[in-house]
C-alpha cells in the first residue's frame, strides 16, 4: 500500500493534479456536500490537552505544518467534513482530508492555531491547495463551541477586509466526527523526505509558513 501511494503521488505531482486522487467537482458541489448547520460535537480535554480540527489541501502538508508548532503535541491525518461512514483513502466519499491537532492550551491558544491555519495556505483557493484540486482537498475550519466559532468568524471577517474583491474560501463547519487515516499516512513528510511530492509541494509549503511565523516554531525546525 505504501509503495503504491508513493508511486501514485509522484505521478500526480508530475501532472500537477495533486498528491492524491484528483477531482473535477465544482465549488457549488462542495457547498452541497457541506453539512447543514447543527450543534457541534465537543471533544473532551485529556490531561489538559485539547483537540482542534482543520482541512486544507493534502493532509501530509497540513500535518507537517502543525507538527512544527510549539505547543502542538501531535497532529493526526484523517478525514472529516462529510457523511461517509468508515472512510478510507481509496474511498472517503464526501469527506475532506483533515487533521486532528492535539495541543496544550497553556502554550498555544485556539486563536493562534487559527492564525497558523490561514497563514499556511492560499486563503482564496477554492477546492484545493496548490496542485491538489477537488473537494477532497477543500479548506474547512471546524469549531466545537460558540467561542471557537466567534474566533473563526472574526478572523475570516478581518481577512476578507484585506482582500481585493476576493473572499476567504474556507468553509466554517461544526465539528462532528474525525476518522483517522491509515497508518502509512501518519508522519508521512518525516518518514518520506525523498518523495517527489514532499520535496516539491510539502516542504516548500511548510518552509513558507516557517518564514511567516518563526515565533511559533518548535526549536530545531529546519528543512
Amino acid at each position: 500500500m505504501k509503495k503504491i501511494a508513493i508511486l501514485v503521488c509522484s505521478i500526480f505531482l508530475l501532472s500537477l493534479q495533486g498528491a492524491c486522487k484528483p477531482s473535477n467537482e465544482t465549488n457549488k458541489e462542495a457547498e452541497a456536500i457541506a453539512q447543514k448547520e447543527q450543534a457541534p460535537v465537543q471533544t473532551e480535554a485529556i490531561n489538559g490537552l485539547k483537540k482542534a480540527y482543520f482541512a486544507s489541501g493534502c493532509f501530509w502538508c497540513l500535518e507537517a505544518v502543525y507538527e512544527s508548532v510549539e505547543g502542538v503535541k501531535e497532529a493526526i491525518s484523517g478525514y472529516s467534513g462529510g457523511k461517509e461512514q468508515n472512510p478510507t483513502y481509496e474511498n472517503h466519499g464526501d469527506h475532506a482530508e483533515a487533521l486532528e491537532v492535539i495541543y496544550d492550551p497553556e502554550v498555544i491558544s485556539f486563536k493562534q492555531l487559527v492564525d497558523v491555519y490561514f497563514g499556511s495556505q492560499n486563503i482564496t483557493q477554492v477546492n484545493g491547495q496548490g496542485p491538489d484540486r477537488g473537494t477532497s482537498y477543500r479548506s474547512i475550519i471546524f469549531y466545537q463551541n460558540d467561542e471557537e466559532k466567534k474566533i473563526i468568524d472574526e478572523k475570516v471577517a478581518a481577512l476578507n477586509k484585506q482582500l481585493d474583491g476576493e473572499v476567504v474560501a474556507a468553509q466554517i463547519m461544526p465539528f462532528q466526527k474525525f476518522w483517522d487515516a491509515e497508518n502509512y499516512h501518519q508522519n508521512y513528510e518525516k518518514k518520506h523526505p525523498e518523495n517527489p511530492y514532499i520535496q516539491n509541494v510539502s516542504i516548500p509549503r511548510i518552509n513558507k509558513f516557517k518564514q511567516k511565523f518563526p515565533e511559533l516554531l518548535k526549536k530545531n525546525q529546519e528543512h
